[in-house]
């Protein structure tokens, strides 16, 4: 896995010396992947491509030196635990609705050694409560469909900012739906960044959504009227 992991970083200009501790964090994963479910990718190569270096790929795509970065949806910590360890200045909250995920994030971030981590355990449409237009940036790899991403992401995000949303390559017609739910949330779509994860022939994307304008307060709704009627 290192090996890879160093060509895959020295691909992409980042730090080969990384590599160590995305390893360690890819091993933490998958042991606790053993009792509970943290991730379907279990083979070495594998989880370092599709998992470890397609997160960093974001690091090509925006500035995330200094930044207030929210983790929408982090599962079992990806993409953040790799951008935070890849860019150690980040400020990085991990976020995601399953209280044993975030326990395990807090645990593995501490052994680690990993500081400017917060993990929480809350609903997205709930912590914009606390937390409404505090980052710089928002991410997410969760698989919910890009309309239903943006009400739970763009309300997170300052005016000047950016939501960054990995998809498929072939996302075309999900990017076409969410047009009217950027527009009405404060969003605009600034492009659409598709690349090679190194040491592969996989294909991802990168939707990139500006936020231009604030966000309505009546957004986000409840996450069943999200999911119900998609804006």
């Amino acid at each position: 896995m290192r090996e890879i992991l160093r060509q895959g970083l020295a691909a992409q200009g980042l730090d080969e010396t990384k590599a160590e501790p995305l390893e360690a964090f890819a091993r933490a994963v998958l042991e606790r992947n053993k009792v509970m479910n943290l991730t379907a990718i279990t083979d070495d190569a594998d989880f370092a491509r599709l998992h470890l270096l397609d997160s960093a790929a974001l690091l090509r795509v925006a500035d995330f030196g200094g930044k207030r970065v929210v983790d929408v949806g982090t599962g079992a910590g990806f993409p953040g635990v790799p951008l935070r360890i890849l860019c150690p200045d980040v400020h990085m909250t991990l976020l995601d609705s399953t209280g044993k995920r975030i326990d395990f994030l807090r645990e593995t971030c501490g052994q680690l050694g990993l500081t400017g981590v917060d993990c929480v355990h809350a609903r997205a449409e709930e912590f914009a409560a606390a937390r409404r237009e505090g980052f710089d940036l928002a991410v997410s790899r969760a698989v919910a469909a890009l309309p239903v991403l943006c009400e739970l992401c763009l309300p997170l995000v300052k005016v000047g900012g950016q939501f960054l949303a990995m998809k498929s390559a072939q996302s075309d017609e999900e990017l076409e739906s969410a047009l009217d739910a950027i527009t009405i949330l404060g969003g605009r779509l600034a492009d659409v960044v598709d690349y090679q994860i190194p040491t592969s022939d996989v294909t991802h994307r990168v939707i990139v959504i500006d936020k231009v304008d604030r966000t309505p307060k009546q957004y986000p709704r409840q996450y069943g009227k999200i999911k119900k009627s998609p804006l």
